[in-house]
Formats: structure tokens, sequence, C-alpha cells
């Protein structure tokens, strides 16, 4: 990513990637975002999870982890950009040291196939959901399992985001009325209603106008990122103020690391299981100081803008 001063905006591209770059990262994003300059930042990553479920996606949740160059999980030097040379053999995808991760959804799986014992979960549920389909052939099956990849619906498609500059954009002129000019008083409550509305209505139009605009010579950007610029709203409705952005717990107040862009859904076939989940946009917000939180992660701040509905 950019450095912090540049000021620039990077825009992110969905495209697929052989299993053995996306390393099974089940969330709707993950950003890695180093800071040139903080040693302490120099691995930096902003994970967004979301579940596809429509009650649940209100709460959407943003979690900020960063660390030296010199640490005890990664190797000092970069890895190698070139896939693995042709073997003829599949790559293996489970991790071969850490903490064993349920083959479901990602998180911390403490349990374990007791016919297998190879296959880990976070509980009964998914175990059950993965013997239906496909462990049930596989566990017999230690030479092919950790070649794998479980095909769960519960899971989001897996891409990797590619990044590129932003091109300089000459916004077309959008007229806008000056509303502080219009004087005298209709007299009537139903024109002061009409009047009012379409006020709103102008203000809707000239806030889409923009963001289509910005995005008009790359429709299929799903993440815009540039840290401590300000987000392109889709709508003129839920706009945050700056009260409704709350401070890091350092003190420090948060700002805007990227944008999720409304593009990503299309990616996600989040409507594979009959619901959907849905939004205009996400702005994730995060510490401006970038605290040290040494090997932990700490939660940041997420903020769901949704199409405005059309009357």
């Amino acid at each position: 990513m950019a450095a912090a001063g540049a000021r620039l905006v990077e825009l992110g591209f969905a495209e697929s990637a052989p299993a053995w770059r996306l390393r099974s990262e089940q969330f709707p994003s993950k950003v890695y975002a180093p800071l040139p300059g903080r040693a302490d930042a120099f691995h930096r990553g902003i994970f967004l999870f979301c579940c596809r479920e429509p009650p649940c996606c209100a709460g959407l949740r943003v979690f900020r982890n960063q660390l030296p160059r010199k640490n005890e999980f990664y190797s000092y030097e970069p890895p190698s950009e070139n896939p693995p040379p042709e073997t003829g053999e599949s790559v293996c995808l489970q991790l071969k040291s850490g903490a064993h991760l349920c083959r479901v959804c990602g998180c911390l799986g403490p349990k374990t196939c007791s016919r297998c014992h190879r296959a880990y979960y976070c509980g009964k549920e998914h175990q059950t959901l993965d013997w239906r389909l496909g462990h049930k052939q596989t566990c017999a099956q230690p030479d092919h399992f950790d070649h794998i990849i479980p095909d769960h619906n519960f899971l989001f498609p897996e891409f990797e985001i590619v990044i590129e500059t932003e091109e300089e954009i000459m916004p077309e002129v959008v007229e806008k009325e000056d509303y502080s000019e219009i004087t005298g008083s209709m007299g009537e409550a139903l024109e002061e209603e009409l009047d009012s509305m379409a006020k709103h209505e102008s203000r809707e139009d000239t806030i889409f106008q923009k963001f289509k605009t910005q995005i008009a010579l790359e429709p299929e950007q799903i993440l815009r990122y540039g840290r401590g610029i300000a987000p392109i709203w889709i709508s003129g409705e839920n706009i945050p103020q700056e009260k409704d952005i709350p401070d890091c717990p350092c003190g420090a107040k948060r700002i805007l690391e990227f944008q999720v862009m409304p593009q990503l859904l299309n990616y996600l076939k989040a409507d594979r299981l009959g619901k959907s989940i849905d939004w205009g946009i996400l702005a994730v917000f995060t510490c401006a100081e970038s605290c040290s939180l040494g090997t932990g992660y700490t939660e940041e701040f997420v903020w769901k803008q949704d199409v405005t509905a059309t009357p």
C-alpha cells in the first residue's frame, strides 16, 4: 500500500488465484497495509469479518494486527512470488504448525475427528456439515486429505486483491443549487413539504452522481485504500459525523483506512443460500497513531452505509 503521507488512492480488484496463494482466508476482506517508517508495523493487516446471514450483517467487525519484521511468526525474508515448481503433486494446504483451525469456518478448532484425527472443527455443527459434504469420503484417505479443499456454501469464495493506483479523474460538472438563496415563504404546508422533498432528492442525486463519476474509469473496483483520505459516499443518508467515529482505546482519533465497495457483493455470491447480505459502502476506520499491540489484535471501527431506497 502507499505511504500514509502520499494521500494516493489505491484501488483493489478481485482476481482469481491458485490455492497456494490464497491460504484459506475465510472472511470478506483482508488488507495487508504496512506503514513505511514504522518498525513496529512492518507486518500490518486489517481483517474485516461478516456473517453471510442478513440478521448478522449489521454486526460487521474489523480487527488490526501489526508486528515488526523480526518476529516469531513470519520469516524475516519475504516469500517467493513464484509458484512452487511443478512436481506432479498437489500443494499441501494444511498448516504444519500453529493452532488447529476449523475446516469449515477457519476459527479455532479444538475438536478433532475421532476417526482420522486429522480434521479439526470449532464444534459439532461444523463437523457434521463437513462430514456430509465430503469428509466422509476423504476421512479414510490420509494421502489425499491435506490436499483437498472443502467446498462448503458456508464460506465466501476466495480471491486475491490486486492493487492499482487510481488515475487522476476529472469529474463532470454537476450543477448544484444553492439552497441558501431560496427566500420567501410559500405559506402552504403542502408546498413547503414538496419543496423540502425536492431539496433532499437533488442532494441525493448530486452525491450519487459524484460517486458514479469517481468510479466510472474503474467500475470493477471492490476496494479503495487511502489512509487518512475522505471516503466517497454512495448516499446522503447515514453519513457519520466526527462524534460517530469512536476514538481508539489509546486515546487517538480514528481515520479512514479503506472502504469496501458494493461491487464486492458480486464476487461473494452471498445469495447462494437463498438469503443475501447487502451494503452500499463499508468504511473502515483505524487508529490514527496505529498504536502498538504487541502480538495481539485490536478491534477497529466499521461504518455501514446502505443505498437509499427509491420511494
